[in-house]
């Protein structure tokens, strides 16, 4: 029996057409084709693969003297996990609520420091007759508040997809359909990634025009520079929401079909923009308490926020970057 028979019949006994087999290879469906059609045969790291995707020896597929009889089933490849389309189903489901629930955590870690910013600026203000101590000391409580809200959340939202862990770190095969699921499931939600992250990265980049607009005409007016600070932080906010939701769901998809950095070869865990904005927007805030809890000049550590937010941009663009190079 020639390889490309044994290949037909090995993959009718898993339940999977040309273009299935073709997304567990990371090849295109011509590929497949031409290698059942005996047109070409793959090359020995294909081989290697296809083994243990069908959990038979390498001797099998390239020797034509070797029946069924005689082939050798791989130990490794009969202990993988076997994701069903009910599973897969469901996975998408729990990542598509719970991304609303990572971006809204997110939002609240970027807008925290918003009222500690006002309160700052209207404390320097005697005629709303707000003291320094009690500006700071509410506008901490608020954004520790916030930031334990936020990490409530993330808690929360990773109780419900934690049994789902191993779809990140461990091999697994999946059954008959689910390929082809996760495949229009993607390819129906192109646009809207598109779209959200075109409009989210634009956001964060313009995010600051108000502020400098301001800088231009009315510099000495503290109270209107905070509060176009604190806009500027809220549309960065917005931005970060869109470009979340839709990171989350789309890495969903990937990790179904081990892509991108959740290959059978890498699986690997890639950054997820929520994560970097989340550390990158809590450190800028104690690095704005550093510098100001001594002082209590809370308007002193300006200079902080408004460089934070310039350099965003820039850190969402390199990390999508770094996420494209490792696909």
């Amino acid at each position: 029996m020639i390889f490309a028979d044994k290949l037909i019949r090995l993959r009718k006994k898993a339940g999977w057409s040309q273009e299935e087999l073709a997304s567990q290879m990371n090849v295109s469906r011509q590929s497949v084709s031409k290698w059942e059609g005996a047109q070409s045969v793959p090359d020995l790291d294909k081989i290697v693969r296809l083994s243990k995707l069908f959990g038979v020896s390498t001797d099998y597929l390239l020797k034509d003297e070797i029946e069924d009889a005689d082939v050798i089933v791989s130990e490794e490849n009969d202990s993988n996990r076997r994701v069903t389309l009910e599973e897969a189903n469901h996975f998408i489901e729990v990542k598509i609520e719970t991304s609303k629930m990572v971006a809204n955590g997110v939002f609240l870690c970027i807008i925290s420091p918003i009222c500690l910013l006002i309160l700052g600026a209207l404390s320097e203000t005697k005629s709303f007759g707000i003291s320094e101590n009690v500006a700071g000391a509410v506008g901490l409580i608020i954004l520790m508040i916030l930031v334990a809200i936020a990490v409530a959340i993330f808690i929360y939202s990773h109780s419900k997809t934690a049994r789902y862990e191993y779809l990140e770190e461990e091999i697994f095969d999946t059954e008959y359909g689910v390929i082809s699921l996760v495949n229009e499931r993607k390819e129906k939600f192109q646009n809207k990634y598109t779209k959200n992250n075109i409009i989210g990265v634009s956001l964060c980049i313009l995010a600051m025009v108000p502020f400098f607009t301001g800088v231009m005409f009315e510099e000495n007016n503290l109270i209107l520079m905070v509060s176009l600070l604190c806009l500027a932080l809220f549309i960065v906010g917005i931005g970060v929401v869109l470009l979340v939701r839709v990171g989350i769901i789309w890495e969903s998809f990937a990790k179904l079909l081990q892509e991108g950095d959740y290959t059978k070869e890498k699986k690997e865990k890639s950054p997820i923009i929520g994560v970097i904005t989340t550390v990158y927007w809590l450190s800028v805030t104690a690095i704005y308490l550093a510098i100001t809890l001594p002082t209590r000049n809370w308007q002193e550590g300006w200079i902080v926020w408004v460089i934070a937010a310039v350099l965003f941009p820039g850190i969402i663009a390199i990390v999508n970057v770094l996420k494209k190079s490792k696909s």
